[in-house]
């Protein structure tokens, strides 16, 4: 292969005939980049990462789930949750506790520390949420939460679905949880 061959290659950007969508992967890239760049920095400031920000996130959203569910739900090794884990129980933000009832079992909860971090973490993203639906209408919601939860492998969206509808409104306001999709 010559070089010209290679800098034609190098310099000619993916088109709409290679691949499909790529205005909609773009916008996930942009948007995802911009939604976790504010938690970002808070968590910088700390000595934390993404990673951290994933684990508080879902023991808040489910204080009391076993490092099992954990790891089945963040789809990461023992290895990187421990690493984490052992750095939000030492800096006072997550409390590991045996089950009564199964000693192998260790249930997780978060400390109010670990709710005020998740919480000044989600507070800009749920305003840049709120900004980017300001002028959509409750159907054109609907039309987002869908296409997200779509954008979800149909065998994991159960993990999804066992969140408590009610912590969400009903489920005709979030019709996406649980009853209104199909699995596949």
């Amino acid at each position: 292969m010559n070089s010209e061959n290679i800098t034609a290659s190098v310099e000619t950007p993916l088109s709409a005939r290679e691949a499909d969508n790529l205005d909609i992967i773009e916008l996930l890239f942009f948007s995802y980049r911009d939604f976790t760049a504010d938690p970002d920095l808070i968590l910088e400031k700390i000595g934390f990462g993404r990673a951290h920000h994933r684990v508080l996130y879902f023991i808040n959203r489910k204080p009391g789930m076993t490092v099992a569910e954990l790891l089945d739900l963040l789809r990461i090794t023992k290895q990187s949750l421990s690493r984490v884990l052992k750095q939000l129980i030492d800096t006072g933000h997550v409390l590991q506790i045996t089950a009564a009832h199964d000693r192998r079992h260790r249930k997780l909860y978060p400390t109010e520390a670990g709710r005020t971090l998740t919480l000044s973490l989600a507070t800009p993203q749920s305003h840049r949420i709120a900004n980017a639906l300001d002028n959509c209408s409750e159907e054109e919601r609907h039309i987002i939460e869908r296409f997200l939860y779509k954008m979800v492998n149909p065998d994991r969206r159960i993990q999804i679905d066992s969140f408590d509808p009610a912590d969400y409104g009903s489920a005709t306001e979030r019709p996406f949880i649980k009853t209104s999709l199909p699995s596949s």
